[in-house]
């Protein structure tokens, strides 16, 4: 770039100065302290960008420690505002998925007694949230690992029946193959207590365990996750299940690979998870 016929470039080098103190000084910037904040911003900007809004001042400074550059949270804050950079806030989602009145029967809640979840594939929770479209609902269904928060297996279908929580389960079979006595947490939903679902339940020797009536706390993990899900995806309305099939995977990978989770040390999942191995 030339400015009033000098290359910054080039003249930054004949000083011995960065191009960051150079436009520091030439808006009225001066002190360490200020060129190494207004240097800074581009790194956040970059980051908050890469992840579409969904970063914080805590996440983004994960961030930048890992990448080499140590800044205080409360220094991203500040950088965050002077930008006008306002990360996607979470609300509260309340699906209506659950149909409990069936006579199918119910597993006991074997999480009650506050069983230590120290290692992965212990305890899944699974459950399933609507999606809207343009001219009806779609259904996801999903399991994620407790321990590690890993969305293990999931599903997306028009219906509500069992065969969305069946193909969500065989994905998690596949990709996981779990040891025999893995607790699989879930709601009271029909779906979960159909006679085909327990018989999978059965054959990979896992113990079938199910929420109080009513209580919502007891599947927190899950509630939280479609609530974290339906927020940075901002989901409005998709215009039909292939769009929002495509998003919805493109998020998981997403959530599982690179999203920092604040219960692992401000670990992705996948990080989290291969970080046990090692």
């Amino acid at each position: 770039m030339v400015e009033d016929g000098f290359d910054v470039h080039h003249t930054c080098v004949t000083l011995g100065v960065s191009r960051s103190a150079y436009y520091a000084r030439q808006s009225g910037i001066t002190g360490k302290n200020n060129i190494k904040h207004l240097s800074l911003k581009p790194l956040v900007f970059d980051i908050f960008k890469q992840h579409l809004r969904r970063y914080g001042a805590r996440r983004i400074a994960s961030e930048m420690k890992e990448l080499g550059e140590p800044c205080s949270r409360g220094k991203v804050r500040k950088i965050m505002v002077e930008m006008d950079l306002n990360a996607i806030q979470p609300r509260s989602f309340k699906p209506r998925t659950t149909n409990s009145r069936h006579t199918l029967g119910f597993s006991p809640n074997l999480l009650l007694a506050g069983v230590a979840v120290t290692q992965v594939n212990q305890v899944w929770v699974g459950d399933i949230t609507y999606i809207p479209l343009t001219s009806q609902f779609a259904y996801l269904a999903i399991l994620m690992d407790r321990y590690s928060r890993k969305i293990v297996g999931w599903c997306i279908e028009l219906s509500m029946d069992e065969g969305l929580v069946i193909a969500a389960f065989k994905q998690a079979i596949k990709a996981r193959q779990p040891s025999p006595q893995l607790i699989h947490h879930t709601d009271r939903g029909g779906q979960y207590a159909s006679i085909e679902y327990r018989k999978l339940l059965a054959r990979a020797q896992m113990q079938q365990s199910m929420s109080r009536a009513g209580d919502c706390y007891d599947n927190a993990y899950m509630e939280s996750c479609f609530g974290t899900l339906k927020t940075e995806l901002e989901i409005n309305t998709y215009d039909d299940l292939s769009q929002a099939r495509k998003e919805i995977s493109d998020y998981i990978n997403y959530y599982n690979t690179l999203r920092r989770h604040s219960s692992l040390d401000n670990q992705s999942p996948n990080r989290f998870e291969l970080r046990l191995t090692n």
